[in-house]
């Protein structure tokens, strides 16, 4: 009886711990129109995760070639332009920070991302890409509209620029208060604000890839499923009208 309670409360505390990390926040999230047909946007997101995101986050559960194959990235322009940690063709996914060192720096071990947009969803992470702001209260003077008090840099801020936090007031319950609007930035970033909107969402595409990279193959098999119960099913009304043809 104690074990059942054991692993009754560890599956509740899991699944608790799943919904908290997927709950929506306060803030607003915007749509991501994710495509995973579109093989030139998976591209540009591989590169922008291994320029930006792999110093610290690895996705172990990812191989190089497995990736190279799926979004159509010949396989010595891959490894000499997207493999930078002397790893082989058919590794997994790995980076050289060790776990100690960035709980030192970080205040915690940076996640594995190889499963984090089925976990949080493409919305939120699109959101939470372009949803950092200047905050010289935290220790990399970055805070987030998404994920407060976030223990990451804004390490996409060359391409974006420095951005703000922007309020309005508004009046709620008969009061003024200055309600959050959005982020803006000024303008010395690498990008526009539109081609950095759209970056993000590369990036976020590839995410949404590594998190099921079967999931285009499923859906085309899934067609195939429903026509074969379709056929099946008009067999199997014939042969029960045949079978039963003679019962009054």
């Amino acid at each position: 009886m104690k074990q059942f309670l054991k692993t009754t409360l560890l599956v509740a505390a899991t699944l608790w711990s799943v919904a908290t990390l997927a709950a929506d926040p306060t803030v607003p999230l915007d749509e991501a129109k994710v495509d995973l047909h579109n093989k030139a946007s998976l591209q540009r997101g591989a590169q922008l995760f291994m320029n930006y995101c792999l110093g610290c986050h690895s996705m172990q559960y990812q191989r190089y070639n497995r990736t190279f194959e799926d979004l159509q990235i010949p396989e010595d322009l891959g490894m000499a332009n997207l493999q930078f940690t002397g790893e082989k063709v058919g590794d997994l996914i790995t980076n050289a920070m060790p776990t100690e060192s960035a709980g030192a720096w970080f205040g915690t071990g940076a996640p594995d991302l190889t499963l984090v947009a089925r976990v949080r969803g493409a919305d939120w992470i699109y959101t939470y890409l372009r949803s950092f702001y200047v905050d010289e209260s935290r220790p990399f003077g970055v805070n987030n509209a998404v994920f407060p008090n976030v223990g990451m840099p804004h390490v996409l801020q060359e391409l974006q620029g420095v951005p703000r936090k922007t309020t309005e007031e508004r009046m709620i319950d008969g009061e003024m208060k200055d309600v959050y609007v959005g982020i803006k930035a000024d303008g010395s970033g690498m990008l526009s604000p539109s081609e950095y909107d759209q970056a993000m969402l590369d990036l976020t595409s590839f995410l949404v890839y590594t998190g099921e990279p079967m999931l285009l193959e499923q859906r085309r098999m899934g067609w195939y499923v429903f026509g074969f119960l379709f056929v099946f099913t008009i067999f199997a009304w014939l042969l029960k009208r045949e079978f039963f043809k003679d019962v009054k």
